[in-house]
């Protein structure tokens, strides 16, 4: 199974499809054939970077390329090849076997044995390949036979050999941000790809931030939009035919702008108010128009703690969980945890007591300001300050019985206050809090 592409000139890989290319998907014609020309993967291309240097310098590396669909991977793939003026190879690993494996190896060696001509095997989906086919890599990766570029959307520690893993430099792709999926539909169209049609800055953003992050989806959504357009004798690609292309209707939604504070203030109160229907709903509201997902995670973690507390102290570790989640997934699989958060905040008992007893707190310190704390709790770590009397009398709770001690913990000043009140949502904690002020004989009525 030969590849699609061949290297030509040193410059571009050259089509062996009987498909012309201006025939093709808008995507493959606008394919990046140079580094210049690749969008985003800042982080991987950046001047003097590992792989930037290896491309410049025509000594390509095998390497392993992770990410999400429509993030470069092929791009660079061939880029790879191109600036090493190599043969190169491509197999997927939905349709090939170690056969067809057997084959790319046997042509490198004929290259090696006649030419000297370096080969580059991109092996796309290298997950899919079982362990047996992996470890029929090894040997020529190992030797040099072929420089192999894997492509995979999955974690390649859990799906690709430690073996052959430990051969290959690891680079992890970046879902394209809308702006930068933007910027290649404006090329699309100043390469005049949509047949002349007008195409608004409203419809190109929102082809770009539906895409979630995967340039092909962006640009084949462009072609099949224009084409609609044509087709309907229109001038103008509008945003229902934006729409069809996707079939995902428009949300309007201004993440800078009141759109984005009314939404989350109304799944803060439909989570608040304990109803997981709408909360999902202003959720999935928020995620369509394009919100940043730390964002509606920060917003979690507050309401965990600010309305759900010590109600069920779980929802602040859940809440926090889905931020972490947010952080090394990404969307668009965050999204699930963001919606697991959501649903557990919504039927989680709701108590604001800690949100109250810290609003009283900090109340009684702005009124008559902050008193300094008794001797025997202040720091005694030098020892100097116990010479001036701090530390001196403390009383280790730890000595008693119940691990209680009846030892006044409040300034002088501000002895008897209570801030927190009981909250029968917390009907342990409660409990728990009676239980020590009668042990301490403190009247919790005193306040």
């Amino acid at each position: 199974m030969r590849s699609l592409f061949e290297i030509d000139d040193g410059e571009r890989p050259r089509r062996r499809t009987a498909v012309p290319l201006e025939q093709a998907p808008l995507a493959v014609r606008l394919r990046p054939a140079a580094l210049d020309e690749v969008v985003g993967q800042e982080h991987l291309l950046g001047a003097g970077s590992a792989l930037r240097s290896a491309i410049e310098e025509g000594r390509p590396h095998s390497m392993l390329l992770y990410g999400p669909p429509g993030s470069g991977k092929t791009t660079l793939a061939r880029i790879v090849a191109a600036a090493a003026r190599a043969a190169f190879e491509e197999l997927s690993a939905v349709q090939a076997g170690r056969a067809e494996v057997r084959e790319v190896l046997a042509r490198a060696t004929h290259r090696r044995q006649t030419t000297d001509e370096p080969t580059i095997f991109f092996l796309d989906e290298i997950h899919r390949f079982n362990k047996a086919q992996q470890d029929a890599l090894l040997p020529a990766v190992e030797e040099g036979l072929v420089v192999l570029i894997g492509a995979t959307t999955e974690n390649p520690y859990f799906e690709v050999n430690s073996a052959l893993i430990s051969r290959l430099r690891v680079y992890e792709l970046e879902p394209l941000g809308a702006e930068q999926i933007q910027r290649l539909l404006v090329r699309a169209l100043e390469g005049h790809e949509c047949g002349g049609a007008e195409v608004s800055e409203d419809v190109l953003r929102f082809l770009a931030e539906r895409a979630g992050g995967d340039a092909r989806q962006g640009l084949s959504a462009l072609e099949l939009a224009c084409a609609t357009a044509a087709a309907a004798g229109a001038s103008a690609v509008t945003l229902e035919h934006a729409e069809d292309a996707l079939q995902r209707r428009a949300v309007l939604y201004d993440k800078g702008g009141d759109q984005h504070y009314d939404y989350i203030s109304a799944w803060i109160k439909a989570t608040r108010g304990s109803d997981p229907d709408a909360s999902l709903y202003y959720l999935a509201v928020m995620l369509e128009g394009g919100e940043d997902p730390r964002f509606i995670a920060r917003r979690m973690i507050v309401l965990a703690s600010e309305d759900v507390g010590n109600a069920d102290p779980q929802a602040l570790v859940v809440a926090v969980a889905a931020a972490q989640a947010v952080e090394h997934v990404g969307l668009p699989e965050c999204r699930f945890a963001l919606a697991q958060a959501a649903v557990y905040l919504s039927l989680a008992p709701k108590s604001n007591a800690a949100y109250r007893a810290l609003a009283a707190a900090q109340r009684h310190v702005r009124e008559q300001g902050a008193a300094r704390p008794p001797a025997p709790l202040r720091s005694a770590s030098h020892p100097g300050e116990r010479e001036l009397g701090r530390g001196v009398g403390y009383d280790y709770p730890h000595d008693h019985p119940g691990h209680l001690s009846p030892q006044e913990l409040l300034p002088e000043e501000v002895r008897g206050a209570r801030f927190y009140e009981l909250d029968d949502a917390e009907p342990e904690l409660a409990e728990r809090l009676r239980e020590i002020r009668r042990a301490l004989g403190r009247d919790d009525a005193q306040r």
